[in-house]
């Protein structure tokens, strides 16, 4: 295949991602009418004409045109022409985002291809090291992330400055490759999809189930020790309460679709705050009842596109370590900061080394659509947020027009042990929708205000932090988090009353273990045991039986033998109540 072949009408080149870019083709479409697809020998054949290419040491020329001659350019390629047109007549970007600025169309050209680019670009195609790209993989991508668009054929690649950084990337991603948290939860019996339910639903394995226990134990005894009070909402509500917080006018297109009973439309909740301010309400309040700190691990449901879909990270149901905090403005910096430090903390019990908190803005573009309409209070709550991270020297960056439509807030991203990054938690300010439910409290003075509200949810959703758990270690889960401490393994039938005796003293203890009496060989147990990542091993004999020990095997090959059962009891007791990463 050559690459002026490849550089079809119907091809869409798309800004630099983290760690590489992409490409996008309309190939067109088979007999049955299935999208076509590039073959891996293409792949290899496209990639080989690319270091020919570099080796020419093209330069890249930049050039502004106007939107007629940028129609005659592109005149057979209908992506661009939309773009084209959706930057000229609507300031809308490629991302189907409004800009502000006066937008301008650029191309680059490079020999004898020219293409719709904001760039920038290097000087020359000979800066680009031959052997520091390659070519990943090809995956089917809507148009726009559409699913009602047309599925196009994507190329993802990536470049370094040199071989060896390219050499250590890739090996990155075949450790990645093998921590996907997709396969480990299915190969650890942690949680599956079934089409039945239907896409982005996921069903949770007993496994599961216990992981989800203890980062709901953890956040419960965290969130006591914080003055946090638990309250338990519905699943559904009338379209009349999320009219007036305003969701349906600005999140309705996450929304399941509403269901009609009895006269009365309902939606399925996509968060629990609506029903968190009718709580707030359900009776006079006083600046004595403040800070009102109401949590809970709601179920939520959003409409995530097909196309975005992706493991537990992106799902249609959720269960969110949600909470809602009402304040007064005087309040606010205390209790903002208490917020974050209960971030910080988590990351020490979960060994997260990387972070960084972005404080997401409004953008003035997007007032009465995308967001609330008031710009005062805009720029008043922005710069509390900023004064409250500044105060608390705890560094953060900026990103503009990702505030939620009610306020800003600050979103955190992590970084798991193998350097990919993850979108964690938030800790948002709302300024907007308490005054639209007519929430208030009786100040000090004995006049009634508004309180302020922080949504926030420092361990995001089940899904998607043990999605990232799972990544993070690599299926180990430290002993505390492990659905399974301990496995115990008898060498033969006559030892199976003694590992029983064994099981049942350590779930006295409350240590979650299980005697693997089944009839295999006792090096078979012991490596699938291995296989699901159990902590420890404890193998019994006639030399333990007598001896009332055990030989302990853990998961990372240690051994030690003749171990008294209490020491082992007590050991492991320890490292549940500590919450300790060590084994």
């Amino acid at each position: 295949m050559s690459w002026n072949f490849i550089q079809t009408p119907n091809s869409l080149l798309v800004p630099p991602i983290e760690n590489g870019f992409y490409y996008d083709f309309d190939l067109g479409t088979d007999s049955d009418g299935k999208p076509l697809a590039f073959s891996p020998e293409a792949l290899e054949k496209i990639e080989k004409r690319m270091r020919q290419i570099v080796a020419g040491k093209h330069e890249f020329n930049y050039r502004e045109i106007g939107p007629d001659e940028a129609r005659e350019l592109f005149k057979d390629q209908s992506y661009k022409l939309e773009l084209i047109d959706g930057l000229i007549e609507g300031n809308v970007d490629e991302y189907g985002a409004v800009i502000d600025e006066t937008p301008v169309l650029s191309t680059y050209r490079q020999d004898t291809f020219e293409d719709l680019c904001r760039g920038p670009h290097v000087g020359d195609t000979g800066e680009i090291r031959p052997d520091a790209f390659k070519l990943l993989t090809v995956a089917g991508a809507y148009w726009r992330g559409d699913e009602n668009n047309a599925m196009l054929q994507r190329i993802y690649g990536t470049a370094w400055h040199t071989r060896d950084e390219l050499k250590q990337h890739l090996q990155m991603l075949e450790e990645a490759k093998k921590r996907d948290h997709r396969k480990l939860g299915r190969d650890l019996e942690i949680f599956i999809f079934d089409e039945d339910v239907g896409p982005g639903l996921p069903l949770w394995l007993p496994n599961g189930g216990i992981i989800i226990e203890e980062l709901e134990g953890l956040a419960k005894e965290m969130e006591g020790k914080r003055g946090y009070d638990r309250v338990r909402t519905p699943h559904l509500a009338k379209d009349a309460l999320f009219e007036r917080t305003g969701h349906l006018l600005h999140y309705a297109e996450s929304m399941y679709p509403p269901m009609e009973m009895e006269g009365v439309r309902y939606y399925m909740k996509p968060m629990n705050c609506p029903f968190h301010h009718k709580i707030f309400d359900s009776k006079s309040r006083s600046y004595r009842d403040l800070p009102l700190r109401l949590g809970e691990y709601g179920t939520c449901y959003r409409f995530e596109k097909s196309g975005e879909l992706f493991g537990l990270m992106r799902v249609r149901s959720m269960q969110m370590n949600d909470a809602h905090i009402y304040c007064s403005e005087e309040q606010f910096e205390e209790e903002f900061m208490g917020v974050v430090d209960l971030y910080l903390e988590y990351f020490r019990i979960f060994g997260v080394e990387k972070y960084v908190m972005r404080l997401s803005t409004h953008h003035k573009t997007g007032l009465g659509k995308k967001y609330i309409d008031n710009e005062p209070m805009w720029l008043k709550t922005e710069e509390m947020v900023r004064n409250a991270m500044k105060n608390g020297n705890v560094p953060f960056v900026e990103v503009p027009d990702e505030a939620a439509f009610y306020g800003p807030k600050i979103d955190v991203q992590i970084w798991s042990a193998i350097g990919r990054e993850f979108s964690l938690a938030t800790n948002q300010v709302d300024f907007a929708v308490p005054a639209r439910c007519d929430l208030s409290f009786i100040n000090r003075a004995g006049k009634s205000e508004i309180p302020i509200c922080l949504h926030r949810a420092p361990l995001g959703t089940h899904e998607r932090m043990i999605g990232f758990l799972l990544e993070h270690y690599a299926g180990k889960f430290p002993v505390w988090l492990s659905p399974e401490h301990a496995r115990v393994i008898p060498i033969n039938d006559s030892h199976n009353d003694y590992a029983q005796k064994i099981a049942e003293r350590l779930r006295e203890a409350k240590i979650r273990a299980q005697a693997d009496l089944g009839p295999d060989r006792m090096n078979a147990k012991i490596r699938q045991a291995q296989l699901m990542q159990v902590p420890y091993m404890l193998v019994v004999g006639d030399r333990e039986v007598e001896n009332s020990t055990i030989s302990l095997r853990k998961r990372d090959g240690s051994r030690q033998n003749g171990l008294p059962v209490e020491e082992f009891v007590a050991a492991v007791q320890d490292r549940i109540a500590t919450r300790s990463n060590e084994l």
